[in-house]
């Protein structure tokens, strides 16, 4: 009976995802997932294991603001919750196109109400994030319903946050970067009593906490390139709902003031880590790196420096360098968090690459990927930097140095590798008027198709001919076009062809 029941609530699930993702009209009535063709086995094969990685962590879980039972997209195979920072990668990574329905369940579950006030929950220094996938979700969906929950909370989490992790002396927010376990750190942020949660330092250090807020003085790269990015955002929103804006542009401006004043490093040619009053870590952070390539933080010149000193490792581009050597009792060994391979953030920062047409440095965390991911029929949570095995990495645990392990069919590292192809080959932007592509295509790939994409009410089928990323020309459904790119109010199947120079 058992097993009969699971067979029934598989069925259920996969016809809730094929009804919200495919319209009547459409070329099935049940789920037809996109589809890639590069030929090249291992990236059109790793796409498919991305899919099925990706549609096997959707499962039920319990919406505390509605105290509803909903499919949300779970942070992976060994996880029983979205959490916040996962569900908003995920949902801006690939499940906006691919499940929109259950995408927005897992944004909302990332949510907490407190006095009838909604706003983002979950570890606090970079639940911000939330704001950016939130933003992407209403361009891939156009649900204005959605787009209203996301102001108010966007509205109300930046003025808590405001209150309680704004340095007015360096006009940054303060809070750790973009990990969780200590051995992402160095310096006196190193000292947690022996713990693996760097959230744990107020506790052991209670003379050097910040007040108000969580306690920790930290301001960090990634973070505050969110807090820009949300900012932005928040003004994009205001317009789009036609609402007064609340000063939100300029918010966004000094903030990106402060970021290049504050962080940015002459001497290593790329941003800090973090800083505080007393000390500052010149680590290379590559997801925070990345945002400001992104976001567009990092002026030209900023941007050149950083792609050109951005260390790089055999397996792929590290979450951080160099490696931390309290970690490192041979040169096997590497910090959990510090100078491994996390996909999540080899995806931002393979779009950061693409973006300046480096279609080169793209494949290298493109092929990589794909390469391990078809090894392993699956894509794990973290991988050695120079072996390129599934590794977790060393970290402390009960006051011990100790291997950890790294968990099987990650949501971010399958729906990373999506990214990779949307963002990064295909070139996918979207902005309040429509969808456009800048491809970048490796000189390793000839041809690249992707099919049945699903962006709001258009099914895109999009080929690809050439290297590089300038476009020669363009068909759109068989006529000649200037540019690449699909106005919201077209309808149903749309045949973008595209070739480069």
């Amino acid at each position: 009976m058992k097993k009969i029941g699971v067979f029934i609530i598989l069925v259920l699930l996969f016809t809730q995802c094929g009804r919200e993702s495919i319209s009547d009209n459409s070329l099935s009535s049940g789920y037809i997932s996109p589809q890639l063709k590069t030929g090249n086995r291992d990236i059109d094969m790793a796409f498919r294991i991305a899919l099925g990685d990706y549609f096997t962590n959707i499962q039920p879980y319990n919406i505390s603001i509605s105290d509803t039972t909903k499919p949300t997209i779970l942070a992976g195979l060994n996880y029983d919750k979205p959490w916040t920072r996962d569900a908003s990668i995920n949902s801006w990574n690939a499940g906006s196109f691919l499940t929109p329905v259950i995408a927005r369940n897992t944004l909302v579950s990332a949510l907490i109400k407190e006095n009838n006030t909604v706003r983002i929950g979950g570890q606090y220094w970079d639940a911000i994030i939330w704001v950016s996938s939130a933003w992407n979700h209403y361009l891939v969906t156009g649900d204005k319903d959605f787009l209203e929950l996301a102001y108010e909370t966007t509205t109300n989490s930046l003025n808590y946050f405001e209150r309680t992790e704004f340095n007015d002396d360096y006009n940054l927010f303060r809070g750790l970067g973009w990990s969780d376990g200590v051995a992402a750190y160095e310096g006196k942020y190193a000292n947690t009593g022996g713990s693996s949660a760097a959230y744990e330092w107020p506790k052991h250090n209670p003379a050097k906490v910040s007040k108000p807020g969580f306690g920790i003085p930290m301001m960090a790269l990634s973070t505050n390139c969110l807090y820009y990015n949300a900012y932005r955002l928040a003004d994009k929103m205001s317009k789009e709902l036609k609402l007064e804006a609340l000063g939100w542009s300029e918010k966004a401006l000094n903030l990106k003031v402060a970021i290049n004043q504050h962080l940015w490093n002459d001497t290593t040619g790329m941003y800090k880590f973090y800083i505080d009053e007393e000390e500052e870590s010149n680590l290379q952070e590559t997801i925070g790196n990345a945002y400001a390539l992104l976001f567009g933080i990092a002026d030209n010149n900023r941007a050149a420096s950083i792609i050109n000193n951005q260390y790089i490792t055999p397996a792929g581009v590290p979450c951080g360098w160099p490696p931390l050597k309290r970690y490192q009792k041979d040169s096997t060994d590497f910090p959990r968090h510090n100078a491994v391979v996390w996909p999540q953030i080899q995806a931002f920062w393979a779009e950061a690459t693409a973006r300046y047409n480096k279609p080169d440095m793209l494949y290298h965390e493109l092929s990589n990927l794909a390469k391990h991911a078809v090894r392993d029929m699956q894509f794990a949570e973290i991988y050695h930097p120079y072996s390129g095995e599934i590794y977790g990495g060393i970290q402390e645990r009960n006051g011990e140095l100790s291997l950890w392990n790294a968990t099987s069919r990650q949501t971010w590292s399958a729906t990373g590798y999506i990214r990779m192809i949307l963002y990064g080959i295909i070139g996918i932007k979207i902005d309040e008027q429509g969808i456009s592509f800048s491809p970048c295509i490796p000189k390793e790939l000839d041809e690249v198709k992707l099919v049945n994409l699903k962006y709001r009410d258009l099914f895109l089928n999009i080929m690809i001919t050439g290297n590089g990323s300038n476009i020669k020309k363009v068909h759109i459904n068989g006529k000649m076009e200037k540019k690449a790119r699909i106005l919201n109010n077209a309808k149903g199947s749309q045949i973008i062809e595209i070739q480069l120079k």
